[in-house]
């Protein structure tokens, strides 16, 4: 008989069906029973699958069962189950948590130092949370904190028996309604998107061995160059996008990011705000070449009328006229004295 699962949690961890209050909902209702969860996700949002977790815990008594591919945030959210199954041919992913960085910018000393410290900050953060993480881990595995961080640190896909081996789970099922590990289109861009290695499938036959060969090669085109860190928080941070829309960070969801029509509207005042600052500009600038170019042409202009100048010769030097006005002025002035001297004697 199959299982009858209370909750089925699969998808990305803090979407529609992967949601810590719905969870709630379906314990509050059950509080007195063993609830069943089936989880057959990749991951998601670490805050959601904590509150998850510690919702199971509260509960006291959840039986978690994992199939297919489980990754990332899905391996925490079972954390406060009172018992985690898997299925035999289910995969299981532990690793270091991670998160966009991405700015394209002309920056000078100052604004690079600002962007070396916000990284700076990011790295702290994210060192906390590894921490916090593996230290959940270890209290589950009942093993030592740095052996988990190293586990995550490596960030490979763990098969049903590791994952029993390693105490993340209690025990091994082959259940026949449990889905299979399978490589979709979906899978592939996902993994692609967020740098998951893809696993190697347990019993693959001929054809669908060429086929995980296949998407792999492909994804591997699009995984960044350490396929080791992980995207643990599904809440992205664009800075400049952010920033324009005044959030912390764009929660996507199968690769698609919702905005708000609020939001919507913002990048479009953004854009025509832009457009018309541009248009200014451009005036601007067409109004400044076209004086420059005025300019220009009046001093070519001056510079043409002084170099015909100093090629002219000379104008000859007018006739002097004497007019006889030199020798009056002279007479007067000899008179003049003669009448002093005269004056001066008579005194005497």
């Amino acid at each position: 008989m199959a299982t009858k699962y209370h909750l089925k949690l699969k998808g990305y961890v803090g979407g529609w069906n992967f949601d810590a209050d719905y969870v709630d909902y379906i314990l509050e209702k059950n509080a007195d029973k063993e609830v069943q969860v089936l989880i057959n996700s990749l991951g998601g949002d670490v805050a959601t699958a904590f509150s998850v977790s510690a919702a199971f815990k509260r509960h006291g008594n959840v039986h978690v069962h994992y199939e297919s591919m489980n990754a990332s945030a899905a391996t925490i959210a079972s954390l406060g189950a009172k018992r985690v199954s898997i299925d035999v041919n289910a995969m299981y992913l532990v690793h270091k948590c991670s998160q966009m960085v991405f700015r394209w910018d002309m920056m000078n000393a100052d604004q690079l130092q600002q962007l070396i410290d916000e990284c700076e900050k990011t790295k702290k953060d994210l060192d906390k949370i590894d921490l916090n993480i593996a230290g959940a881990y270890a209290s589950r595995c009942k093993k030592d904190k740095n052996d988990l961080l190293g586990l995550m640190k490596e960030g490979g896909w763990l098969s049903a028996q590791e994952a029993l081996d390693w105490g993340f789970v209690d025990e091994i099922t082959s259940l026949p309604e449990d889905e299979k590990p399978r490589i979709t289109e979906d899978v592939v861009n996902f993994m692609a998107a967020e740098g998951i290695p893809m696993p190697r499938l347990p019993e693959e036959s001929a054809e669908q061995g060429v086929l995980s060969r296949l998407m792999e090669a492909l994804s591997s085109l699009f995984r960044r160059e350490n396929t080791n860190q992980i995207t643990a928080k599904m809440k992205k941070t664009y800075v400049n996008v952010c920033k324009l829309l005044q959030c912390e960070h764009l929660e996507i969801e199968d690769g698609n990011i919702t905005v708000t029509e609020e939001q919507v509207q913002a990048i479009e005042d953004k854009m025509s705000a832009d457009v018309d600052h541009l248009s200014t500009s451009q005036r601007t600038l067409a109004d400044r070449d076209k004086e420059i170019a005025d300019l220009k042409a009046q001093l070519e202009g001056r510079n043409r009328e002084l170099e015909a100048l100093r090629k002219q010769p000379a104008e000859p030097t007018a006739q002097v006229i004497d007019n006889g006005s030199e020798g009056d002025v002279a007479d007067d002035y000899f008179s003049a004295v003669a009448d002093a001297t005269e004056m001066l004697n008579i005194l005497k």
